[in-house]
């Protein structure tokens, strides 16, 4: 079994990861930006480190004795505009990633996301690993800069890399996007969606935990780049209609022409969120057969389980 030093554990994706490598048997060291509060209780066999905010400056030497892998999840899923981009986080990646070849660590596995690959798929033509990314916002663009800043480091000092992007990640106790998506299939307000025919990419968190403690130590995922994904697909109005069957609720969807719905995307603040809700995005999971890994939750289960955690 492996010693590995996870940071952002304290997060939506962090919480779930440590408890699968737990799981699995390894070492856990859980680097937190704040100490955990009394109910919040660590898997067996984890230990805690409470490190505040990841800068360029951070001195890892203390937390990285006897670590094997480093899973580099430390991040801010969702800023202000305008706000969006720490300057910082590529280069903070990198240190973090030498200190770590320099302390005897073999592999460092970053999460990166699909937003550093662009925002939208056309029908038919789903992302791919070898596809040239195109990052269209602030957020994709630095998610792209820290790979290509932690690929440099891999290359200098040997460090076995793992990239992961995922798409829009839901479990029990998300928040931002989803859980808005959430209430909104349960409100009992009549929608204009019936006639959105996209299909989305998710990824359940369970899922992902899975496949990132898989990746962290299969010697087939040294130097890969994994698209995840639950490997169903979705379309908005179906994916309402799961939500609202799974609290027992009606989805109360009309149909109204898409072209009119893609005229309310020059609005300020709505544009983004009908764009989410209009929009195809579809990933073709090709790599992870190399390390033989399939999602251990069907996505059926996922979504209940997702739905019942809704307070």
């Amino acid at each position: 079994m492996s010693r590995i030093l996870v940071t952002g554990a304290g997060g939506f994706i962090g919480k779930s990861l440590c408890r699968a490598l737990a799981a699995r048997g390894h070492g856990v060291t859980a680097a937190l930006r704040r100490a955990p509060s009394p109910g919040e209780l660590s898997p067996p066999g984890t230990e805690t480190r409470v490190l505040g905010d990841i800068a360029a400056s951070a001195d890892w030497a203390h937390s990285l004795g006897g670590i094997d892998i480093v899973i580099h999840l430390a991040q801010r899923a969702h800023r202000r505009p305008g706000h969006d981009t720490p300057a910082g986080e590529p280069a903070a990646a990198a240190i973090l990633a030498t200190q770590a070849a320099h302390a005897g660590a073999r592999r460092l596995v970053y999460l990166s996301s699909i937003k550093a690959m662009g925002e939208r798929t056309l029908p038919g033509h789903p992302f791919r690993p070898e596809a040239t990314p195109h990052p269209e916002d602030d957020y994709g663009r630095n998610k792209l800069a820290t790979e290509a800043a932690l690929r440099e480091v891999a290359a200098d000092t040997g460090l076995e890399l793992v990239i992961i992007r995922p798409p829009l990640v839901y479990g029990p106790g998300v928040g931002a996007n989803f859980r808005a998506l959430m209430r909104l299939s349960v409100s009992g307000l009549p929608l204009p969606l019936a006639s959105i025919a996209n299909r989305r990419s998710l990824i359940f968190s369970d899922n992902l935990a899975d496949l990132i403690a898989c990746s962290a130590t299969h010697p087939a995922a040294a130097g890969q780049l994994f698209l995840a994904c639950d490997g169903s697909d979705v379309s908005t109005p179906e994916l309402i209609g799961i939500l609202a069957a799974a609290r027992g609720r009606p989805s109360l969807l009309f149909p109204f022409p898409p072209a009119a719905l893609r005229l309310l995307r020059a609005l300020p603040r709505l544009g983004a969120q009908i764009a989410r809700l209009t929009d195809s995005l579809e990933i073709s999971d090709t790599l992870s057969a190399r390390i033989n890994w399939t999602p251990p939750v069907a996505s059926s289960d996922a979504f209940r389980r997702t739905a019942a955690a809704l307070s």
